[in-house]
C-alpha cells in the first residue's frame, strides 16, 4: 500500500498548474459562447450604453455560475474515479494509525455569549470521544471566553468547574475570561497563543457549535505529523441538529451536494486551500510567527481591525511557505447553522464587512495567486448580490424601453444566423443554458448518490431524496432574492461608513423568529416585490413571467421567513422524516450523546422571571460556591488602582445591595464583577446585613435560594 500513498511534500507544481488551467479553460469555454449570445441579442435590437452595462453584468455573473458548475463537474469525475489521489488523507499509511501520539495539542473553543449548556455538553462529548481513542493524554482543552453577558459569564465559570470535576479533567480543561475583548475572535485566539501557545505543537480550533469525534481529531494530528510542511488542515464540517425547516434544508443541501463541490475544490486548490476559522488544526509555531493580523489603514468599516481573519491567516501561512490543505473526506466533523432567514442574514452582515475589508489585501505583497483568488472570490460572494440586483434593474429598463419604442429586432447580420434560430429562440437558449448550469451540480450530486450502493437509504430513500431536492430548490429560489436585497443593503450601509456590532449568534432551539421582527424586516422586500411585479406586468407579460421567481420570493418574504424559521413547523417536518441526512438515520455516537445530554439540561428548573435578567450576578454574589469560583478566576486589583477606585466601588456596592441590580447600569455591574475585592465584600455584606437593609429583589433572591439551590448547568450524563 505504501506505493499508493500521496506525499504532499513532492507535489508537482506543474501538475497543479495544469489542473488550474483546466478549470479556467472549461469556465471560459462556457462563458464565451454565453456572452456572445447575449451580445448578439443586444446587437439585433441596437446596442447602446444600457445594453453594454447589461452585457458586462451578465458576463461577471455568468462567470461565477460557470465556475461553480465546472468545480462540480470536476468533483463528480474525481469521485467517479474512486477519488482524487492527491488528497491529504491519502498521505497516511497503515503504520501511522498505530504510531505513538506524543504531539502536545490544544483544543480551543472561543465563545461569546453562547448557550452555556451547549458549550459544555459539546466539550463533554469531544472529551469522552477522545478518551475512547486512548490518546487523551496528548490533548488539553481551553474555553476562551469573550462573554459580556454577566449571566452567561457566571454560568460558564460554574459549569466549567462542574464539568471538570465530572470528567476528572483537572489540569486538562481550562477556562479563561478576557477582561477586554480586543479584536474579537481573532484577538481571542491571539491572546491564547501569546499566553500558552508555546506549550503546544498544534491547536484544533472549534466554534461554540462545533462537534468533532475523537478519531477525527487524532487523525488530524497524525496528518500534521506525517506532513511537516503543512501549516493548516481544514476539515469540511457537516451541518447537523437543524430543528427548523430553514436549518434542515441547509443541512440537507450541504450533505447532498457538498461532497461533489468539495472534491472539485480540492482538485484545484491542493496545498493552497482556505481556512474557515473552525474545525481545523493549526501548527502553532508558524501561526504565531507569521499570522499576526495587520491593522488596515483608516477606520471601520474598511479599515481598522480585520473582522474575517481566517482567509487572511491562510494567506499569511502560505506566504511563509507552509501549505494549507482541505481534508475533503475526513469523517467526524460537525457544526450547526442559523435556524431562520433573519439570523442567517445577521451572520452574513458580519461576514460581508469582513470580506469587503479584504479588498485592501488582494494586491498585498508576497501573497500567492491562489490566496489572492480566495480573497477576491470571498468579496465577489457578496458583491454578486448588488450586481445581480443591478442586472435585474437594467433588464427592466431595457424591457421598458423596448416596449415603449415598439421596435422589433433589426434585420441585420448577426451571430445567430449561423445557428439558424430566431430572436426568441436564441433568448430561450440563453435562459435554459443558464438554468442548466445552475441545476447541473444538483443533478451530478444525485448521480453521485446513485453510484454509491445504499447511499440513498441514508437520506430516507429515493422518494425523500428527490422530494427533498425539489423542495430545497423551490424554497431557496424564493429566499435567494431576499438575500440579494439583504446583501445589497448591507454593502450600501458599509460603504456609508457604518460598522457592524459583533452580536451573539442564536443557535439551535434558542427560539422562533418574532412576528414583529419578521414583518418590519421584510416589509420593504414585500413592497418591492409587489411594486416591481406590477411594473413588469405593465411593461410586458412575458417579461413579468421571466421575473416571476424573483418577484414571488420578495412578495412572499414574510410568510416564507416565518414558516421556515418556526420550531414547530421544523419539528413537524422532522417527525415525518423529511429532509433527512445520514447523521439522523444513523447518528454518530457523539451526536447521539450530545442530544441526550442537552435534553437533560433543558429539564433544569429555570429562575424566577423577576430574577432572570440578573441571575448570573445574583449567583456570583449570593451562592458561596459560585462566589468562590468567580473570585478564584479574577485577577487581583493592582495596588496603584486600589485607592483611586475603592471609593467608587464602595458606592456601587452599597447601591446594589440597597436598591437592587436595576439601579446600576450594565457597565457598572460588569465593573463590580471584574473586581475581586468588591465581589468578596458583596458576598460578605449580603449574608451579614439584616433583611430590612436589602432591596426587595435581594430578599426574593435569598428566599428562592433557600428553597432551591441553583441548578447545575451541565447534565449528569457521561
Amino acid at each position: 500500500m505504501s506505493d499508493l500513498r500521496f506525499d504532499p511534500a513532492r507535489l508537482d507544481g506543474t501538475r497543479v498548474t495544469q489542473r488550474r488551467l483546466l478549470v479556467a479553460t472549461l469556465t471560459l469555454l462556457l462563458v464565451g459562447p454565453a456572452v456572445l449570445l447575449m451580445a448578439d441579442l443586444h446587437w439585433r435590437t441596437g446596442m447602446d450604453n444600457w445594453k453594454i452595462l447589461h452585457l458586462v453584468l451578465f458576463a461577471v455573473l455568468f462567470s461565477l455560475v460557470a465556475f461553480g458548475a465546472v468545480q462540480a463537474v470536476i468533483g463528480w469525475f474525481c469521485r467517479m474515479g474512486g477519488g482524487d489521489r492527491q488528497r491529504i488523507l491519502k498521505s497516511l499509511g497503515p503504520e501511522d494509525e498505530e504510531a505513538p501520539l506524543d504531539a502536545p495539542t490544544a483544543i480551543v473553543m472561543p465563545v461569546f455569549n453562547e448557550d452555556t449548556s451547549r458549550i459544555m455538553e459539546g466539550l463533554r462529548v469531544i472529551y469522552r470521544s477522545l478518551e475512547a481513542t486512548g490518546r487523551l493524554d496528548s490533548f488539553d482543552f481551553f474555553i476562551l471566553s469573550d462573554t459580556t453577558n454577566p449571566n452567561r459569564w457566571v454560568e460558564e465559570e460554574s459549569a466549567w468547574v462542574a464539568l471538570t470535576r465530572q470528567l476528572g479533567a483537572r489540569g486538562r480543561m481550562f477556562y479563561r475570561k478576557r477582561r477586554v475583548n480586543l479584536n474579537k475572535k481573532a484577538g481571542n485566539l491571539a491572546d491564547f497563543c501569546r499566553r500558552w501557545g508555546k506549550r503546544y505543537r498544534y491547536m484544533v480550533v472549534l466554534d461554540a457549535d462545533s462537534i468533532m469525534s475523537g478519531e477525527a481529531i487524532v487523525k488530524l494530528v497524525r496528518l500534521m505529523e506525517r506532513n511537516p510542511g503543512a501549516g493548516i488542515i481544514q476539515t469540511v464540517p457537516r451541518l447537523v441538529n437543524g430543528e427548523t425547516i430553514f436549518a434542515r434544508l441547509q443541512q440537507f443541501a450541504s450533505r447532498l451536494y457538498g461532497p461533489v463541490f468539495a472534491a472539485g475544490l480540492n482538485y484545484w486548490q491542493q496545498g493552497e486551500a482556505n481556512y474557515w476559522g473552525h474545525n481545523a488544526i493549526i501548527r502553532v509555531a508558524p501561526f504565531i510567527e507569521h499570522c499576526s493580523l495587520p491593522e488596515l489603514p483608516g477606520v471601520e468599516p474598511f479599515g481598522g481591525r480585520i473582522l474575517s481573519h481566517d482567509y487572511v491567516e491562510a494567506a499569511l501561512m502560505r506566504r511563509a511557505g507552509w501549505s494549507v490543505w482541505l481534508a475533503v473526506d475526513l469523517e467526524g466533523s460537525y457544526e450547526e447553522c442559523p435556524g431562520n432567514l433573519i439570523d442567517f442574514a445577521k451572520r452574513d452582515r458580519r461576514w460581508l464587512q469582513g470580506n469587503l475589508q479584504h479588498a485592501w489585501l488582494v494586491t498585498a505583497r508576497g501573497l500567492h495567486a491562489a490566496n489572492r483568488l480566495h480573497l477576491a472570490l470571498g468579496i465577489l460572494a457578496y458583491l454578486a448580490s448588488p450586481l445581480w440586483l443591478a442586472f435585474l434593474v437594467v433588464s427592466t429598463v431595457i424591457a421598458w424601453r423596448y416596449a415603449a419604442t415598439g421596435l422589433s429586432p433589426l434585420p441585420i447580420d448577426s451571430f445567430a444566423r449561423y445557428l439558424r434560430m430566431g430572436f426568441h429562440a436564441q433568448a430561450l437558449l440563453l435562459l435554459f443554458g443558464t438554468l442548466g448550469l445552475l441545476f447541473l451540480p444538483k443533478l451530478l450530486a444525485l448521480f453521485d448518490l446513485a453510484r454509491r450502493r445504499g447511499a440513498a437509504a441514508e437520506f430516507g430513500g429515493w422518494p425523500r431524496v428527490i422530494g427533498g431536492a425539489v423542495a430545497e430548490t423551490f424554497v431557496f429560489t424564493l429566499i435567494a432574492p431576499v438575500l440579494m436585497l439583504f446583501h445589497s443593503k448591507f454593502i450600501v450601509v458599509t460603504l456609508a461608513g457604518r460598522g457592524v456590532a459583533w452580536v451573539a449568534q442564536r443557535r439551535g432551539a434558542d427560539g422562533d423568529p418574532e412576528w414583529r421582527e419578521a414583518i418590519l424586516t421584510h416589509a420593504s422586500h414585500t413592497l418591492i416585490g409587489i411594486g416591481w411585479g406590477g411594473l413588469a406586468l405593465w411593461i410586458n407579460p412575458a417579461f413579468a413571467a421571466w421575473m416571476s421567481p424573483i418577484l414571488l420570493g420578495l412578495a412572499l418574504s414574510i410568510p416564507v421567513s416565518l414558516v421556515t424559521g418556526q420550531l414547530g413547523a421544523g419539528r413537524f417536518v422532522q417527525r415525518r422524516r423529511l429532509f433527512l441526512v445520514p447523521e439522523e438515520t444513523s447518528p454518530p455516537p457523539e451526536l447521539a450523546r450530545l442530544a441526550r445530554n442537552l435534553e437533560a439540561c433543558r429539564r433544569h428548573v429555570q429562575p424566577l422571571p423577576e430574577l432572570a435578567p440578573d441571575y448570573g450576578l445574583m449567583q456570583a454574589v449570593l451562592d458561596p460556591y459560585v462566589n468562590a469560583v468567580h473570585l478564584a478566576l479574577l485577577r487581583e486589583r493592582e495596588q496603584s488602582q486600589a485607592s483611586a477606585s475603592e471609593e467608587r466601588f464602595a458606592t456601587l456596592r452599597a447601591k446594589l445591595l440597597r436598591e437592587g441590580p436595576g439601579a446600576l447600569s450594565a457597565r457598572d455591574k460588569v465593573a463590580l464583577m471584574l473586581d475581586s475585592d468588591s465581589m468578596a465584600a458583596l458576598h460578605r455584606d449580603l449574608w451579614s446585613q439584616p433583611a430590612e437593609g436589602l432591596a426587595a429583589w435581594w430578599r426574593t433572591a435569598i428566599r428562592a435560594y433557600n428553597v432551591l439551590a441553583p441548578a447545575p448547568q451541565t447534565a449528569l450524563y457521561r
